[in-house]
């Protein structure tokens, strides 16, 4: 999306800029993740508009393994999540959300993680009607990945609630 329809997009939705009225959602994988955002994130920003940016790295990650099923890399979501952090703190934004698709299940529908699901163990648990989970332990994972980068970034800022 060009950054000036962006804005006008924004500022047809949310005449009044009223904060927590608009969500966008990134959702384009991390090479995309690393080279789009940063002109839509500094157009918005120019614009003074008030919106809560939220990254969905499950959508442009998902590819077909030989077996014919949908399935999602581990790295690539992770890489995804890093990239979308990276940016707003490049662009001086600030990351308001992550959507994962995921379950508390043993299931074998996302490769990758530190258990190692192949495109070989899909077969075994894959238990999905509609599009690829993380599983409990792949979940997990990318949770205390983000809450590590937040806890480093809080601790840079100074502003360290444990004190």
């Amino acid at each position: 999306m060009d950054p000036k329809e962006l804005v006008n997009l924004c500022e047809t939705l949310n005449p009044h800029n009223k904060p927590g009225r608009l969500t966008i959602i990134t959702r384009m994988g991390a090479d995309n993740m690393r080279l789009k955002p940063p002109h839509l994130i500094r157009a918005v920003r120019q614009a003074g508009l008030i919106v809560t940016w939220v990254s969905d790295p499950m959508r442009g990650n998902t590819i077909k393994a030989p077996s014919g099923l949908k399935t999602r890399p581990y790295d690539a979501i992770r890489a995804e999540l890093r990239a979308f952090f990276n940016v707003h703190e490049q662009e001086g934004s600030y990351p308001g959300g992550v959507h994962l698709e995921m379950t508390g299940q043993n299931v074998t529908e996302c490769i990758g993680g530190s258990k190692a699901v192949t495109f070989e163990d899909l077969n075994s648990r894959y238990h999905t009607h509609c599009d690829p989970r993380l599983n409990a332990s792949q979940s997990l994972e990318l949770a205390f990945a983000i809450a590590e980068r937040l806890r480093k970034k809080r601790l840079k800022s100074g502003n360290d609630f444990q004190r």
